[in-house]
């Protein structure tokens, strides 16, 4: 079983029937289910995943104090660490108070505040660009078992789409990177005979592609060392991966460096034509830097588009 798998099959086990029958009166107030930090939030566990913070648990959302207080906090929390320490074969490890940082008894507030910035979801236009989109994609992943009041539902709902001008801008940003990384510093990098800064500037665009990708499927891009796995998993430009692969992973020699300059043009064009599929760009060229500077004249909010183009680029 996945992760996700045996947290579900946990709760309904073990955490639905504690909140039934030792804290009915909590049940309208209370969320349950398996979100936040770690692989099996996302549903990419594996065998490798089991060697640190992997067990059986689940997250318990409250909201503020106000309506649960600290002594009924407290109190399910205490309940919580009662629960069967052994299940599908893993074990329980101990809890700090108040539930640890993954699992167990959570502020609603708390976690979106860490995953976000915001304890409620509302971000302004400048947030939407500050805030990192793994803690964005952390913030909305997993699988919620049970929602009492509807909270958690609605501000996962908040955070769940991206709003439309600030995907612009930050494509904008990433546009251009990717022009100045990939179309121009690589080629020229290898003209100067730098084969280590015309990697970094290959290595730039790669980065700057994939998250231009994560973009275009208005999805978040998660922690890099999930982002291939992830683009893997997307509706368009997903085989993009592979060539981004082969464009950090192989050296500049000379018949390597004529194939990454082709593969940088191909995936350009790519992009180019999923731009214009959605009606991203008004340019009609092979120059990403332009593309970029017509998706940024799109941003509706003057005061944000009149940003520098980078600002939303993290």
């Amino acid at each position: 079983m996945t992760g996700l798998e045996i947290s579900r099959e946990y709760y309904f086990a073990f955490g639905e029937p504690m909140l039934r029958e030792q804290f009915p009166e909590l049940l309208p107030h209370v969320a349950a289910g398996l979100c936040g930090s770690g692989s099996e939030c996302f549903g990419w566990d594996d065998e490798v995943s089991r060697d640190h913070d992997f067990e059986p648990g689940f997250c318990l959302f409250l909201p503020g104090e106000d309506v649960v207080d600290r002594r009924a906090a407290f109190a399910l929390e205490r309940a919580y660490a009662r629960l069967p320490k052994e299940f599908a074969g893993l074990r329980r490890g101990g809890l700090a108070p108040v539930g640890g940082a993954r699992r167990g008894v959570l502020r609603l507030a708390d976690f979106f505040t860490e995953k976000t910035g915001s304890p409620d979801g509302l971000l302004s236009p400048g947030d939407w660009l500050r805030v990192p989109e793994q803690g964005l994609a952390e913030a909305v992943n997993g699988e919620i078992f049970y929602d009492g009041p509807g909270e958690l539902s609605d501000i996962r709902g908040r955070l769940a789409l991206m709003p439309e001008d600030a995907r612009r801008k930050k494509l904008a940003g990433e546009l251009l990177r990717m022009a100045q990384a990939g179309q121009y510093n690589y080629a020229r990098c290898l003209a100067h005979g730098e084969s280590g800064a015309a990697q970094l500037a290959v290595t730039e665009f790669a980065r700057a592609a994939m998250h231009t990708v994560f973009l275009l499927n208005r999805r978040y891009m998660p922690f890099y060392k999930w982002s291939f796995r992830a683009m893997r998993t997307l509706p368009l430009l997903a085989a993009e991966a592979d060539t981004l692969e082969f464009l950090i992973s192989t050296d500049n020699r000379a018949e390597n460096a004529e194939e990454k300059q082709y593969a940088i043009e191909d995936l350009a064009a790519r992009v180019i034509s999923e731009l214009q599929a959605q009606s991203l760009t008004a340019a009609v060229c092979g120059d990403l830097e332009k593309h970029a500077w017509s998706v940024n004249d799109h941003v509706a909010d003057a005061a944000l588009r009149n940003r520098n183009i980078f600002y939303g680029v993290e």
